[in-house]
């Protein structure tokens, strides 16, 4: 009875699961707090992607971190990305820059990222990484450089990724484009120090998608919201097909987190999940 019970289970469910594997598509997942996290399952994320501050900061006691761990645990999206790593007030170039400082918080973060399963960083950070005002830039770009190859090597400790991403002009004055971004990731030259794409960033530098293409051998980890006030897919209408076109080319099929300004999760996860979806399934079929 047992073997016939499995070898029914498997005729029903195995050709679902195989086609679901073979799929290729990237996996949508959802920047929001975990307290978001069953609305988002029961739309259909299967990832979702909380802050380090939240999370993993060692500001947190243990006894926190703690109770943040078992809430992670028993989440039903998994929780395998944090973005919001490094503090504005953790300077990463000019003369305020520690570097005993951050990279013991980086350990720590890292130690923790670990512990709860988290596998990627994405570094923003646009305060921190904000070149100061009368640096010399070239001098600044080659500390960053040089700090984020050690950054790197603490992540390797844990077996975490950071990935640094573009952030539009008005957010910082470094790294503004996925194509700078490429070029600092390249320099720095360390497998666990790679990048984030951000279509929201991309479309608010006007930067074409053949910048993905190009970042093909760094590229890890994908960030999207609509262009003009950061809203979910679907809002305004934005057409994401030529970034997922681009993805595509490259044989992405990483994940795709959505970092938009939620007003009302309950009424927006769906809609926007469908329209993201619908959106990707066409640029990959092609």
């Amino acid at each position: 009875m047992k073997t016939w019970l499995i070898f029914l289970f498997t005729i029903v469910c195995c050709p679902f699961l195989q086609s679901n594997a073979q799929s290729g598509l990237p996996a949508i997942g959802i920047c929001t707090s975990f307290s978001n996290d069953s609305i988002a399952a029961a739309t259909g994320f299967t990832f979702l992607e909380e802050t380090v501050r939240k999370i993993l900061s060692p500001t947190l006691s243990e006894v926190q971190f703690r109770e943040q761990l078992h809430a992670i645990k028993d989440s039903h999206c998994k929780i395998q990305s944090c973005n919001v790593f490094i503090p504005g007030h953790l300077k990463l170039m000019g003369p305020q820059v520690n570097e005993t400082r951050i990279l013991g918080y980086v350990d720590s973060v890292m130690q923790r990222a670990r512990i709860a399963g988290v596998q990627l960083i994405v570094l923003g950070s646009g305060e921190a990484r904000k070149i100061p005002e009368g640096a010399d830039r070239a001098q600044c770009v080659q500390q960053f450089i040089a700090l984020g190859r050690k950054m790197a090597a603490v992540a390797a400790k844990y077996d975490i990724l950071i990935a640094m991403e573009n952030l539009n002009t008005s957010e910082t004055n470094f790294v503004n484009t996925l194509a700078e971004g490429n070029d600092i990731v390249t320099a720095i030259h360390h497998p666990n120090f790679r990048l984030t794409a951000d279509i929201y960033h991309m479309l608010r530098e006007n930067e074409s998608p053949a910048s993905i293409e190009k970042a093909k051998a760094v590229l890890v980890h994908c960030h999207i919201a609509e262009k003009d006030k950061r809203t979910p897919p679907g809002v305004e209408g934005d057409d994401f097909r030529p970034y997922f076109a681009a993805l595509h080319k490259i044989g992405y099929t990483g994940h795709i987190m959505m970092e938009c300004r939620w007003d009302d999760p309950a009424k927006q996860f769906k809609p926007a999940f469908d329209y993201m979806s619908a959106q990707l399934r066409e640029a990959y079929a092609k």
